[in-house]
């Protein structure tokens, strides 16, 4: 196994709710990750973040690893929820904010 699935592995565990995404949080360097990002901040937790940009091994390795070819992806309890599409859904349904609710007070519970 490669260390940047290594250094996936260790992401997604260690963090209850990770985006991976193009940009930052307060700079998105694409559209679908500037929408997920309003949708994950509209729910009001904390959330850990990758920039892909920045992390081109994690770019190349994550889409084999996930099963998922494209940026954004949300991972939430070290599930990948999905891209931009599925959590935007969510978000308007609100299975979004149930989730992100449900991962960050299990994580405070734990602390």
């Amino acid at each position: 196994m490669s260390n940047t699935i290594e250094t996936i592995q260790e992401q997604i565990n260690n963090n209850p709710i990770l985006l991976y995404m193009k940009g930052t949080p307060r700079m998105p360097q694409c559209g679908f990750s500037a929408q997920t990002v309003q949708a994950l901040m509209a729910c009001g937790e904390r959330f850990a973040f990758v920039n892909i940009l920045e992390n081109p091994d994690i770019r190349a390795e994550l889409p084999k690893f996930a099963n998922w070819p494209t940026f954004p992806q949300l991972w939430v309890n070290g599930e990948l929820v999905g891209g931009c599409d599925i959590v935007v859904e969510m978000a308007q349904n609100g299975e979004l904010q149930t989730l992100i609710t449900e991962a960050a007070a299990a994580t405070k519970d734990a602390e």
